[in-house]
């Protein structure tokens, strides 16, 4: 079970150099952002760019594994993406993981003055988006004439650090995702199951989890592919006790115990900030970086 943070990038760097650099030393496996323009309760307040940040980061750490959690199509390329991942991954040394979904309805869905996309317009975009992002990060030239995205005799040299390609982490829940995730991704994300956020429990959730990873398992099987291949990446903080499983050290190796049965080998927990959705303790959330891990073997 390996255990990560998502610092969210709403702080001047030279505060935040030192949130980064605190994740490392805690010994997090991996430290994410969240790649948006502005996001829900924080769009009126300091929110920097993500790629920026990670590459901020990138040089701030040394062993840290850096990622999206997640880069969408909402205001992404693939062509102008793939130059930039691959920069980051030769700045951080092949440290880079991109999380990677079909995006949302929030603020990056208009931002640059298109009409939100409906869900299946999303989930059109997605799979096209991620086929050709792999082909640029895998292939020193391309040209590919889509309906939504194309690219022209693309130069991607040297290609990124890590071969063929940086690892994608595919957040999905739905037949389409999945079947992307299954074809295309490292690891798999999911933040459970948005019905039951307000008005669910946890057995609930718990059961929601295990036939997500179930459907995730019959992807992979139509793929060819082994689902033990896939890392399971769970983002909290989206689940009926997401209040509670911070709390203390023995909340939290219960809440990540029961997850390892489902199924999950990360767990993502979002570094404290006072005042909002994702205020903690400080100090027994350094206890549960430094402490859970080694309760749960």
């Amino acid at each position: 079970m390996r255990l990560s943070t998502v610092i969210l990038p709403v702080q001047r760097w030279s505060k935040g150099r030192q949130i980064w650099r605190r994740a490392e030393d805690l010994g997090f496996h991996a430290a994410y952002t969240y790649d948006h323009l502005s996001w829900r309760t924080f769009r009126d307040g300091p929110w920097f760019g993500a790629l920026p940040t990670l590459t901020a980061a990138a040089t701030a750490t040394e062993r840290l594994r850096l990622g999206t959690l997640v880069t969408s199509p909402n205001f992404r390329h693939p062509v102008s993406l793939a130059k930039e991942l691959i920069s980051l991954d030769d700045i951080s040394g092949g440290r880079v993981t991109l999380g990677i979904g079909a995006g949302g309805n929030g603020f990056d869905a208009t931002a640059l003055g298109q009409e939100a996309w409906t869900p299946r317009e999303r989930a059109d975009r997605f799979g096209e988006f991620v086929p050709l992002l792999d082909r640029l990060l895998t292939e020193d030239a391309v040209t590919q004439e889509g309906v939504f995205y194309s690219a022209v005799e693309a130069r991607n040299i040297p290609g990124c650090v890590q071969r063929p390609r940086l690892p994608f982490a595919v957040a999905a829940t739905g037949p389409r995702g999945l079947r992307l995730a299954a074809r295309y991704g490292q690891a798999w994300v999911t933040t459970g199951d948005p019905k039951l956020y307000e008005e669910g429990t946890p057995a609930q959730s718990d059961e929601a989890l295990r036939g997500q990873v179930l459907r995730l398992g019959a992807a992979c099987g139509e793929a060819g592919r082994d689902v033990a291949e896939l890392e399971k990446v769970l983002l909290t903080a989206f689940t009926p006790d997401r209040s509670r499983m911070l709390d203390s050290v023995d909340a939290f190796v219960d809440f990540a115990g029961r997850h390892r049965e489902i199924g999950f080998t990360e767990i993502v927990v979002h570094w404290p900030i006072p005042d909002s959705d994702f205020a903690a303790e400080q100090g027994v959330f350094e206890r549960i970086a430094t402490e859970a891990v080694q309760q749960l073997g």
